[in-house]
């Protein structure tokens, strides 16, 4: 059991330099890593709470101009101050465009891992992605159910903005990464090092949100309105002309002259949306790693202005959930917590103790196929050798539990996964035994069946070849060695993925396709990226989308 132990642990900065306080602990995790803020029944606000199980959308506010007790006038109008009103913003300022940031709380969060193409380190490294290869891969990621031409504008633009943030780092003393790592094997889907990280100082002094809001407010032109939500849009002849907020003294109306970018970061926390727009999703995850306050009150007043929405609803999730054992997953779970191990290709069982898919997808194929099994949930087995088969595993992007080729760190090193282990298995969520007949025991699996799926197991190994569901061979792995040891593994969701229907300029569009003037969506509120899946082996997608366009909308805006 001695790796299992808990091991002092090394990263660059292990992001915000957060210790690893157990898995219930605070994490300060890097790249794609799910940033905790909140437990999930904390994370869905009262509003959405109240939201009606029939009516998500709910009736427009009607607001009194008795009631608006500060107006101001700006060109530019920024709705959140996350990772894409950020960006936005800092573009906005470094134009000379008057800016306001209307944001609910007293901060954002800036997601950390960036994807993006062609940028400097990328060719430092000496890393080119082939674009049409790519192109195809993300068109069948979407099942042909997503707009190439956002794709496009992302692939062309992403690199710079990549670029332009290395540049703003720099000036704080930070570094970004490029994680990159040439695959050694051939995988049955390819990974694209699009990633980028920021190697944030241990003492914690610095985040995505300190830099970029202090960036943008020392350009002059932006300023910050906290704990100040956006209410409603203020429409005017069929174009949007401001929105107004909710301040501490009443309503405030934003008058902006050049546009309005919405950008609130989707409606992961709003649990009672999600159940109407994706019942199957709500389904597959244990554990909500959404930030606070994405309600989908974004994407509610675009569609109040009478912006169209993606007619399929998608969500990011990632297998990393464990549940103690007996216990039912879902959207509604409370026991969830973080199992970064669970997106290696280990054996992986149904509760009847049975092999049900291909262990070697991305990371939310197994929670989809998981829909078809009991409980919807599905339990991951590992021997002692475990280390040795994670690196012959050769994972790539978030997943990799070990240095990247040109010296980028992991978004977690092995060490401290090992440490949360233990911890996890100090609180019961991973069970030991020195047998598959006693480690089905406390599974609660049936044994004959476990040992007849593990006896399989072990021959494929033997033979390196997989004839049941096609896992490539440098990705299997016996279970031979004692002790061993299993988990109850469900999803985590991060984001929502889903939103307003937008054209390449990133303007909102209403059902017919006509634009609303005035009315520009980005990030996770804005649509058209994603159906059904979210392409996680090009690591840091989302993100790099959501930071491509509000940089690209922004600076139209201020040159407008």
């Amino acid at each position: 059991m001695e790796s299992l132990g808990k091991t002092p642990f090394s990263r660059r900065g292990f992001l915000a330099g957060v210790a690893l306080a157990g898995v219930g602990g605070a994490l300060g995790l890097s790249g794609c890593s799910p940033q905790e803020q909140k437990g999930q029944g904390e994370t869905a606000s009262a509003e959405s709470a109240e939201s009606s199980a029939s009516d998500w959308l709910g009736s427009e506010p009607e607001i009194q101009e008795a009631d608006i007790v500060e107006t101001l006038d700006t060109e530019i109008l920024v709705v959140g101050a996350g990772t894409g009103g950020l960006f936005a913003a800092c573009a906005a300022g470094e134009l000379g465009a008057d800016t306001v940031v209307l944001e609910k709380f007293e901060g954002g969060v800036v997601r950390d891992d960036v994807g993006g193409v062609n940028s400097r380190l990328q060719q430092e490294n000496g890393y080119s992605i082939d674009k049409q290869a790519f192109m195809r891969d993300m068109y069948r990621y979407a099942a042909g159910q997503c707009d190439l031409s956002l794709f496009d504008i992302w692939f062309e633009n992403s690199g710079s903005v990549v670029d332009w943030y290395e540049e703003v780092l720099g000036q704080y003393g930070v570094t970004l990464w490029h994680e990159m790592a040439e695959e050694k094997n051939t995988p049955n889907y390819p990974h694209w090092a699009t990633g980028h990280s920021p190697a944030w100082p241990q003492d914690g002094s610095l985040s995505g949100f300190s830099v970029l809001s202090e960036y943008a407010e020392k350009t002059g032109h932006v300023t910050f309105r906290y704990n100040t939500p956006m209410v409603k849009l203020i429409v005017e002849d069929g174009k949007v002309v401001g929105a107004y907020g909710k301040g501490e003294q009443g309503y405030v109306r934003v008058n902006a002259s050049k546009g309005t970018l919405v950008c609130t970061g989707g409606y992961g926390s709003n649990v009672a949306m999600q159940k109407i727009l994706q019942p199957h999703t709500t389904t597959i995850y244990g554990r909500n790693t959404s930030q606070p306050g994405c309600d989908g009150d974004g994407i509610r007043a675009c569609l109040w202005a009478g912006a169209k929405m993606d007619e399929t609803h998608t969500s990011m999730l990632f297998d990393r959930t464990v549940v103690p054992v007996g216990t039912e997953g879902g959207c509604d779970c409370t026991e969830g917590t973080l199992f970064w191990m669970g997106s290696q290709p280990w054996l992986k069982v149904n509760l009847n103790g049975e092999r049900f898919c291909n262990e070697s997808g991305t990371y939310d194929f197994i929670l989809h196929a998981d829909a078809y099994q009991p409980s919807h949930m599905h339990v991951t087995l590992w021997d002692s050798d475990y280390e040795s088969y994670a690196e012959q595993f050769d994972m790539h992007g978030c997943s990799r539990l070990f240095p990247f080729d040109n010296g980028a760190a992991p978004n977690i090193p092995l060490q401290v996964v090992q440490g949360m282990n233990a911890d996890l298995l100090e609180k019961g969520y991973i069970q030991q035994a020195d047998t598959i007949e006693e480690l089905a025991e406390k599974l609660k699996l049936p044994i004959d069946a476990l040992v007849a799926t593990v006896e399989r197991n072990n021959e494929n190994y033997d033979n390196q070849s997989d004839p049941d569901f096609g896992k490539e061979a440098f990705r299997l792995s016996p279970l031979r060695k004692p002790p061993f040891f299993g988990v109850y593994n469900t999803g985590t969701l991060l984001c929502t993925l889903d939103g307003i229907v937008i054209n390449t300029e990133g303007q909102a569009l209403r059902d017919d396709g006509s634009i609303i003037e005035g009315l520009y969506v980005a990030g996770n509120d804005s649509g058209g990226f994603y159906s059904m899946t979210y392409p996680n082996l090009t690591t840091g997608n989302a993100c790099g989308r959501t930071v491509t366009f509000a940089r690209m909308i922004a600076q139209k805006l201020a040159s407008s």
